[in-house]
């Protein structure tokens, strides 16, 4: 027990005498009670003891300059100026600021479609100094990726890795142009790994979440592992008050694909369904007395879409696709995307307390 917590209980007496007429009190005070005495004091002690000494040294942590070295030629500084309006309709050119990661030689760029959507004009810098002008080779929304390209050769470029690799707690750096200020680095780690985030009604689908600090401008940036190689492209964080430290990259196995059909063709194609979805868990099952606490509900379904012909209604929950079971709607668009244009699918769905089968043949999405 601390000192300030101690408390001491005095008795006080208080005695009256009379001396020569006069009263004359005595204060008498009971000292405190000693406590007992244990003997566990002279049991427990060891006057031999010492701190136990250290077998191995502590693992330092890595050095990540040989990393940040050999990426960071790579990684290029994106601006783009687009036009916007204010609140009373007058237009005016606005700048903003992103990342992009040089693929080859060749001149091509791979960056975040959000980061060059509606671009006027694109620039790019190189850690050198150099400034090129860039065009949009191909862009999509839906994962959010984009290539553009520049006019130079003999660029430096990164290499790219097997994200699916990757282990939670592994360490990586998020490289890029954090705030519009150059290129910088920040360290971290993997949180969590085949992660999906709904971003303005839009799945993004296998990310990364990592620790590494990713600011404003990191977006189309790499994440990068220990080797240098390209773990991903970074692309959203959490922004609230009470959040900190979550950040999201697109995994390169998830991405690579994506970027080779843009590069070649300008654009990526999907299979379809045509509905809009929401995940059903047991609060939504709850307030909307649904027979079933998980899969899609399906909220909208597009006219003339193969879920249309196939049947489905909206207030449908499909918990089956194919051979997968659906819990949520990232499951379900994973395994939408995962299948072939034209291929016919079987569908289980549940109407009200009844499960159901239908089959539907997707088609090709829409470009808008």
């Amino acid at each position: 027990m601390s000192r300030k917590h101690i408390v001491a209980v005095v008795i006080v007496a208080t005695l009256t005498l009379s001396v020569g007429g006069w009263a004359v009190s005595t204060l008498f005070v009971s000292p405190p009670s000693s406590p007992p005495q244990s003997n566990s004091t002279a049991q427990h002690t060891n006057p031999d003891w010492t701190f136990p000494s250290e077998n191995e040294p502590a693992t330092p942590l890595p050095d990540f300059r040989p990393v940040v070295s050999k990426v960071m030629p790579s990684v290029v500084s994106v601006t783009t100026e687009l036009v916007t309006s204010d609140f009373f309709g007058r237009q005016y050119t606005e700048s903003v600021a992103g990342s992009g990661i040089v693929i080859d030689d060749k001149g091509y760029i791979a960056t975040n479609n959000h980061v060059v959507e509606d671009a006027q004009s694109i620039y790019v810098e190189l850690t050198d100094g150099r400034t090129f002008p860039a065009n949009i080779v191909g862009a999509d929304a839906l994962s959010d990726l984009a290539v553009i390209k520049v006019d130079a050769t003999d660029l430096s470029y990164a290499y790219w890795g097997d994200s699916d690799s990757l282990s939670v707690g592994e360490w990586v750096l998020a490289i890029g142009n954090a705030l519009g200020e150059g290129i910088t680095a920040t360290e971290g780690i993997v949180s969590r790994l085949d992660v999906s985030v709904n971003v303005e009604g839009n799945t993004l689908l296998g990310l990364i979440q990592t620790t590494a600090a990713i600011n404003p401008g990191n977006s189309g940036g790499p994440l990068v592992n220990m080797s240098g190689e390209v773990m991903g492209i970074n692309s959203v964080k959490i922004v609230a008050s009470e959040v900190e430290g979550i950040g999201y990259a697109i995994s390169s196995d998830a991405a690579k694909p994506i970027i080779e059909d843009l590069v070649r063709y300008g654009h990526v194609t999907y299979p379809w369904l045509g509905v809009g979805l929401y995940s059903v868990d047991p609060s939504l099952a709850a307030v909307m007395n649904l027979s079933v606490d998980r899969g899609a509900l399906i909220v909208e379904l597009v006219d003339g879409s193969p879920a249309e012909s196939a049947g489905l209604r909206t207030s449908d929950v499909i918990i089956r696709f194919q051979d997968e079971e659906i819990n949520n709607v990232a499951e379900l668009m994973r395994a939408i995307r995962g299948s072939e244009i034209g291929e016919e699918v079987e569908i289980v769905f549940v109407r009200g307390e009844d499960t159901k089968t239908t089959s539907a043949r997707l088609v090709e999405r829409p470009t808008s």
